[in-house]
C-alpha cells in the first residue's frame, strides 16, 4: 500500500514592507522669535543695551547728559527771567530769591542764561562729532582696506597733522574762514577727522585678512561694497566709542573758541561766551558769574565721559 503524499501547503505571503515615512520639512522660524535670523542679529544689541542699563557709570552720565539734553530744548520754558533782558540797576546782584544764581554786568539773569545757554553748545558740538566721526571712518576704511601706499602716503599726513596742537590749527582756520555757528562745525570736525580715522584703520587691520573678506574678495564684489558693507559693520564699536570720546572733547573746544572769541557770537548766552565776558569780576568778588558757568560745562563734560566710559566697558571690554 503506497502512502499518500500531503499537498504541499503553499507559504503565506508576506504583505510588501512599507517604505518610511520622509520626515516632515521644518517649520521656518517666524520672525522676532527666538532661533530666527532676526532674533540672533538683534540679541546682541539687547545684551549690550542691558548692560549699559545695569552700568552705574553709564546712568550718572546718561542722566546728567539727559538733563542738559531738556535744558537745551525746553530752555525757554523752564526759566522764569528773559535771559537776554538787561537791567543795569541789578548788575551783579548775588544769588537771592528772584535770581537764583545772582546778576552778571549787564544785570541778566545768569540762571536764566545758563540754562538757555545749553542749546548752542548742544547743537554744534554734537554736529561736528558727527562729521568728524564720519569722515574720519570713511579715510580710516580705505586707509586700512588699500594698505601699500595708501597707507604709507596718507598715514604720514594723518601723523603729520596730529603732531600740530589742534586748538592752534582751529584758531587759524577760524581766523582766516570768519567766525561762525558753520565754520566751528566744519573746522572742529576736521581736526577730530585724522584721530578718528587712525582709530578705524587699526580695528580695519585687524578685519582686513580675515575670512568673510577673502570670500567678499572670491565673489567679486567691488572694494567700496566690501569697505562698507563687511567691513564697517565689525568695526562699529571701536567707532562708537571713538564718537562719544570725541563728543566731550568737541564740548570743551567749543567753550574754548566761544571763550577766545573764535567761536559762538553774541549776543548768544553760550557758556564758554559768558566765562570770556565775566571772568574778570571774579576778583571783584562777583563768583557766581563764573562758578556756576563753567559748573555747567564741567559737568556735561563729565556726564559725556561717564557715558563714554561706560559704553566702552561694555562694547569694547
Amino acid at each position: 500500500m503506497s502512502a499518500t503524499v500531503p499537498p504541499s501547503v503553499p507559504p503565506p505571503s508576506v504583505p510588501p514592507s512599507m517604505p518610511p515615512a520622509s520626515p516632515a520639512p521644518p517649520t521656518p522660524p517666524v520672525p522676532g522669535t527666538p532661533g530666527s535670523a532676526s532674533h540672533n542679529r538683534n540679541q546682541p544689541r539687547y545684551q549690550h543695551l542691558l548692560l549699559l542699563l545695569r552700568s552705574p557709570t553709564f546712568v550718572v552720565g546718561a542722566l546728567i547728559v539727559a538733563w542738559w539734553i531738556g535744558c537745551a530744548m525746553a530752555g525757554p520754558w523752564l526759566v522764569h527771567l528773559d535771559p537776554y533782558a538787561s537791567d543795569p540797576l541789578n548788575s551783579l546782584t548775588p544769588p537771592d530769591r528772584t535770581h537764583w544764581f545772582g546778576t552778571d554786568q549787564l544785570g541778566r539773569d545768569v540762571f536764566s542764561r545758563v540754562i538757555v545757554g545749553a542749546r548752542d553748545i548742544l547743537t554744534i558740538a554734537p554736529l561736528a562729532t558727527l562729521l568728524g566721526t564720519a569722515a574720519g571712518t570713511a579715510l580710516g576704511l580705505v586707509v586700512g582696506y588699500f594698505e601699500g601706499w595708501v597707507d604709507n602716503l596718507v598715514g604720514r599726513a594723518i601723523d603729520a597733522v596730529l603732531a600740530l596742537p589742534l586748538v592752534i590749527v582751529a584758531l587759524l582756520a577760524l581766523a582766516a574762514l570768519g567766525a561762525s555757528n558753520l565754520t566751528v562745525i566744519v573746522v572742529i570736525g576736521l581736526t577730530f577727522t585724522p584721530i578718528t580715522a587712525r582709530t578705524v584703520r587699526a580695528a580695519v587691520f585687524a578685519e582686513r585678512h580675515l575670512d568673510y573678506v577673502a570670500a567678499a574678495q572670491l565673489r567679486g564684489e567691488r572694494a567700496p561694497y566690501i569697505m562698507f558693507a563687511e567691513i564697517l559693520p565689525n568695526v562699529l564699536p571701536p567707532i562708537v566709542v571713538e564718537a562719544t570720546v570725541r563728543l566731550g572733547y568737541a564740548i570743551f573746544a567749543v567753550a574754548t573758541l566761544s571763550f577766545l572769541g573764535f567761536g559762538i557770537q553774541p549776543p548768544s548766552a553760550d557758556w564758554g561766551l559768558a566765562l570770556s565776558e565775566s571772568y574778570t569780576l571774579m576778583a571783584g568778588g562777583a563768583w557766581w558769574t563764573v562758578v556756576f558757568t563753567a559748573g555747567a560745562i564741567a559737568s556735561l563734560v563729565v556726564g559725556v565721559n561717564l557715558v563714554a566710559d561706560g559704553v566702552q566697558g561694555v562694547l569694547d571690554p
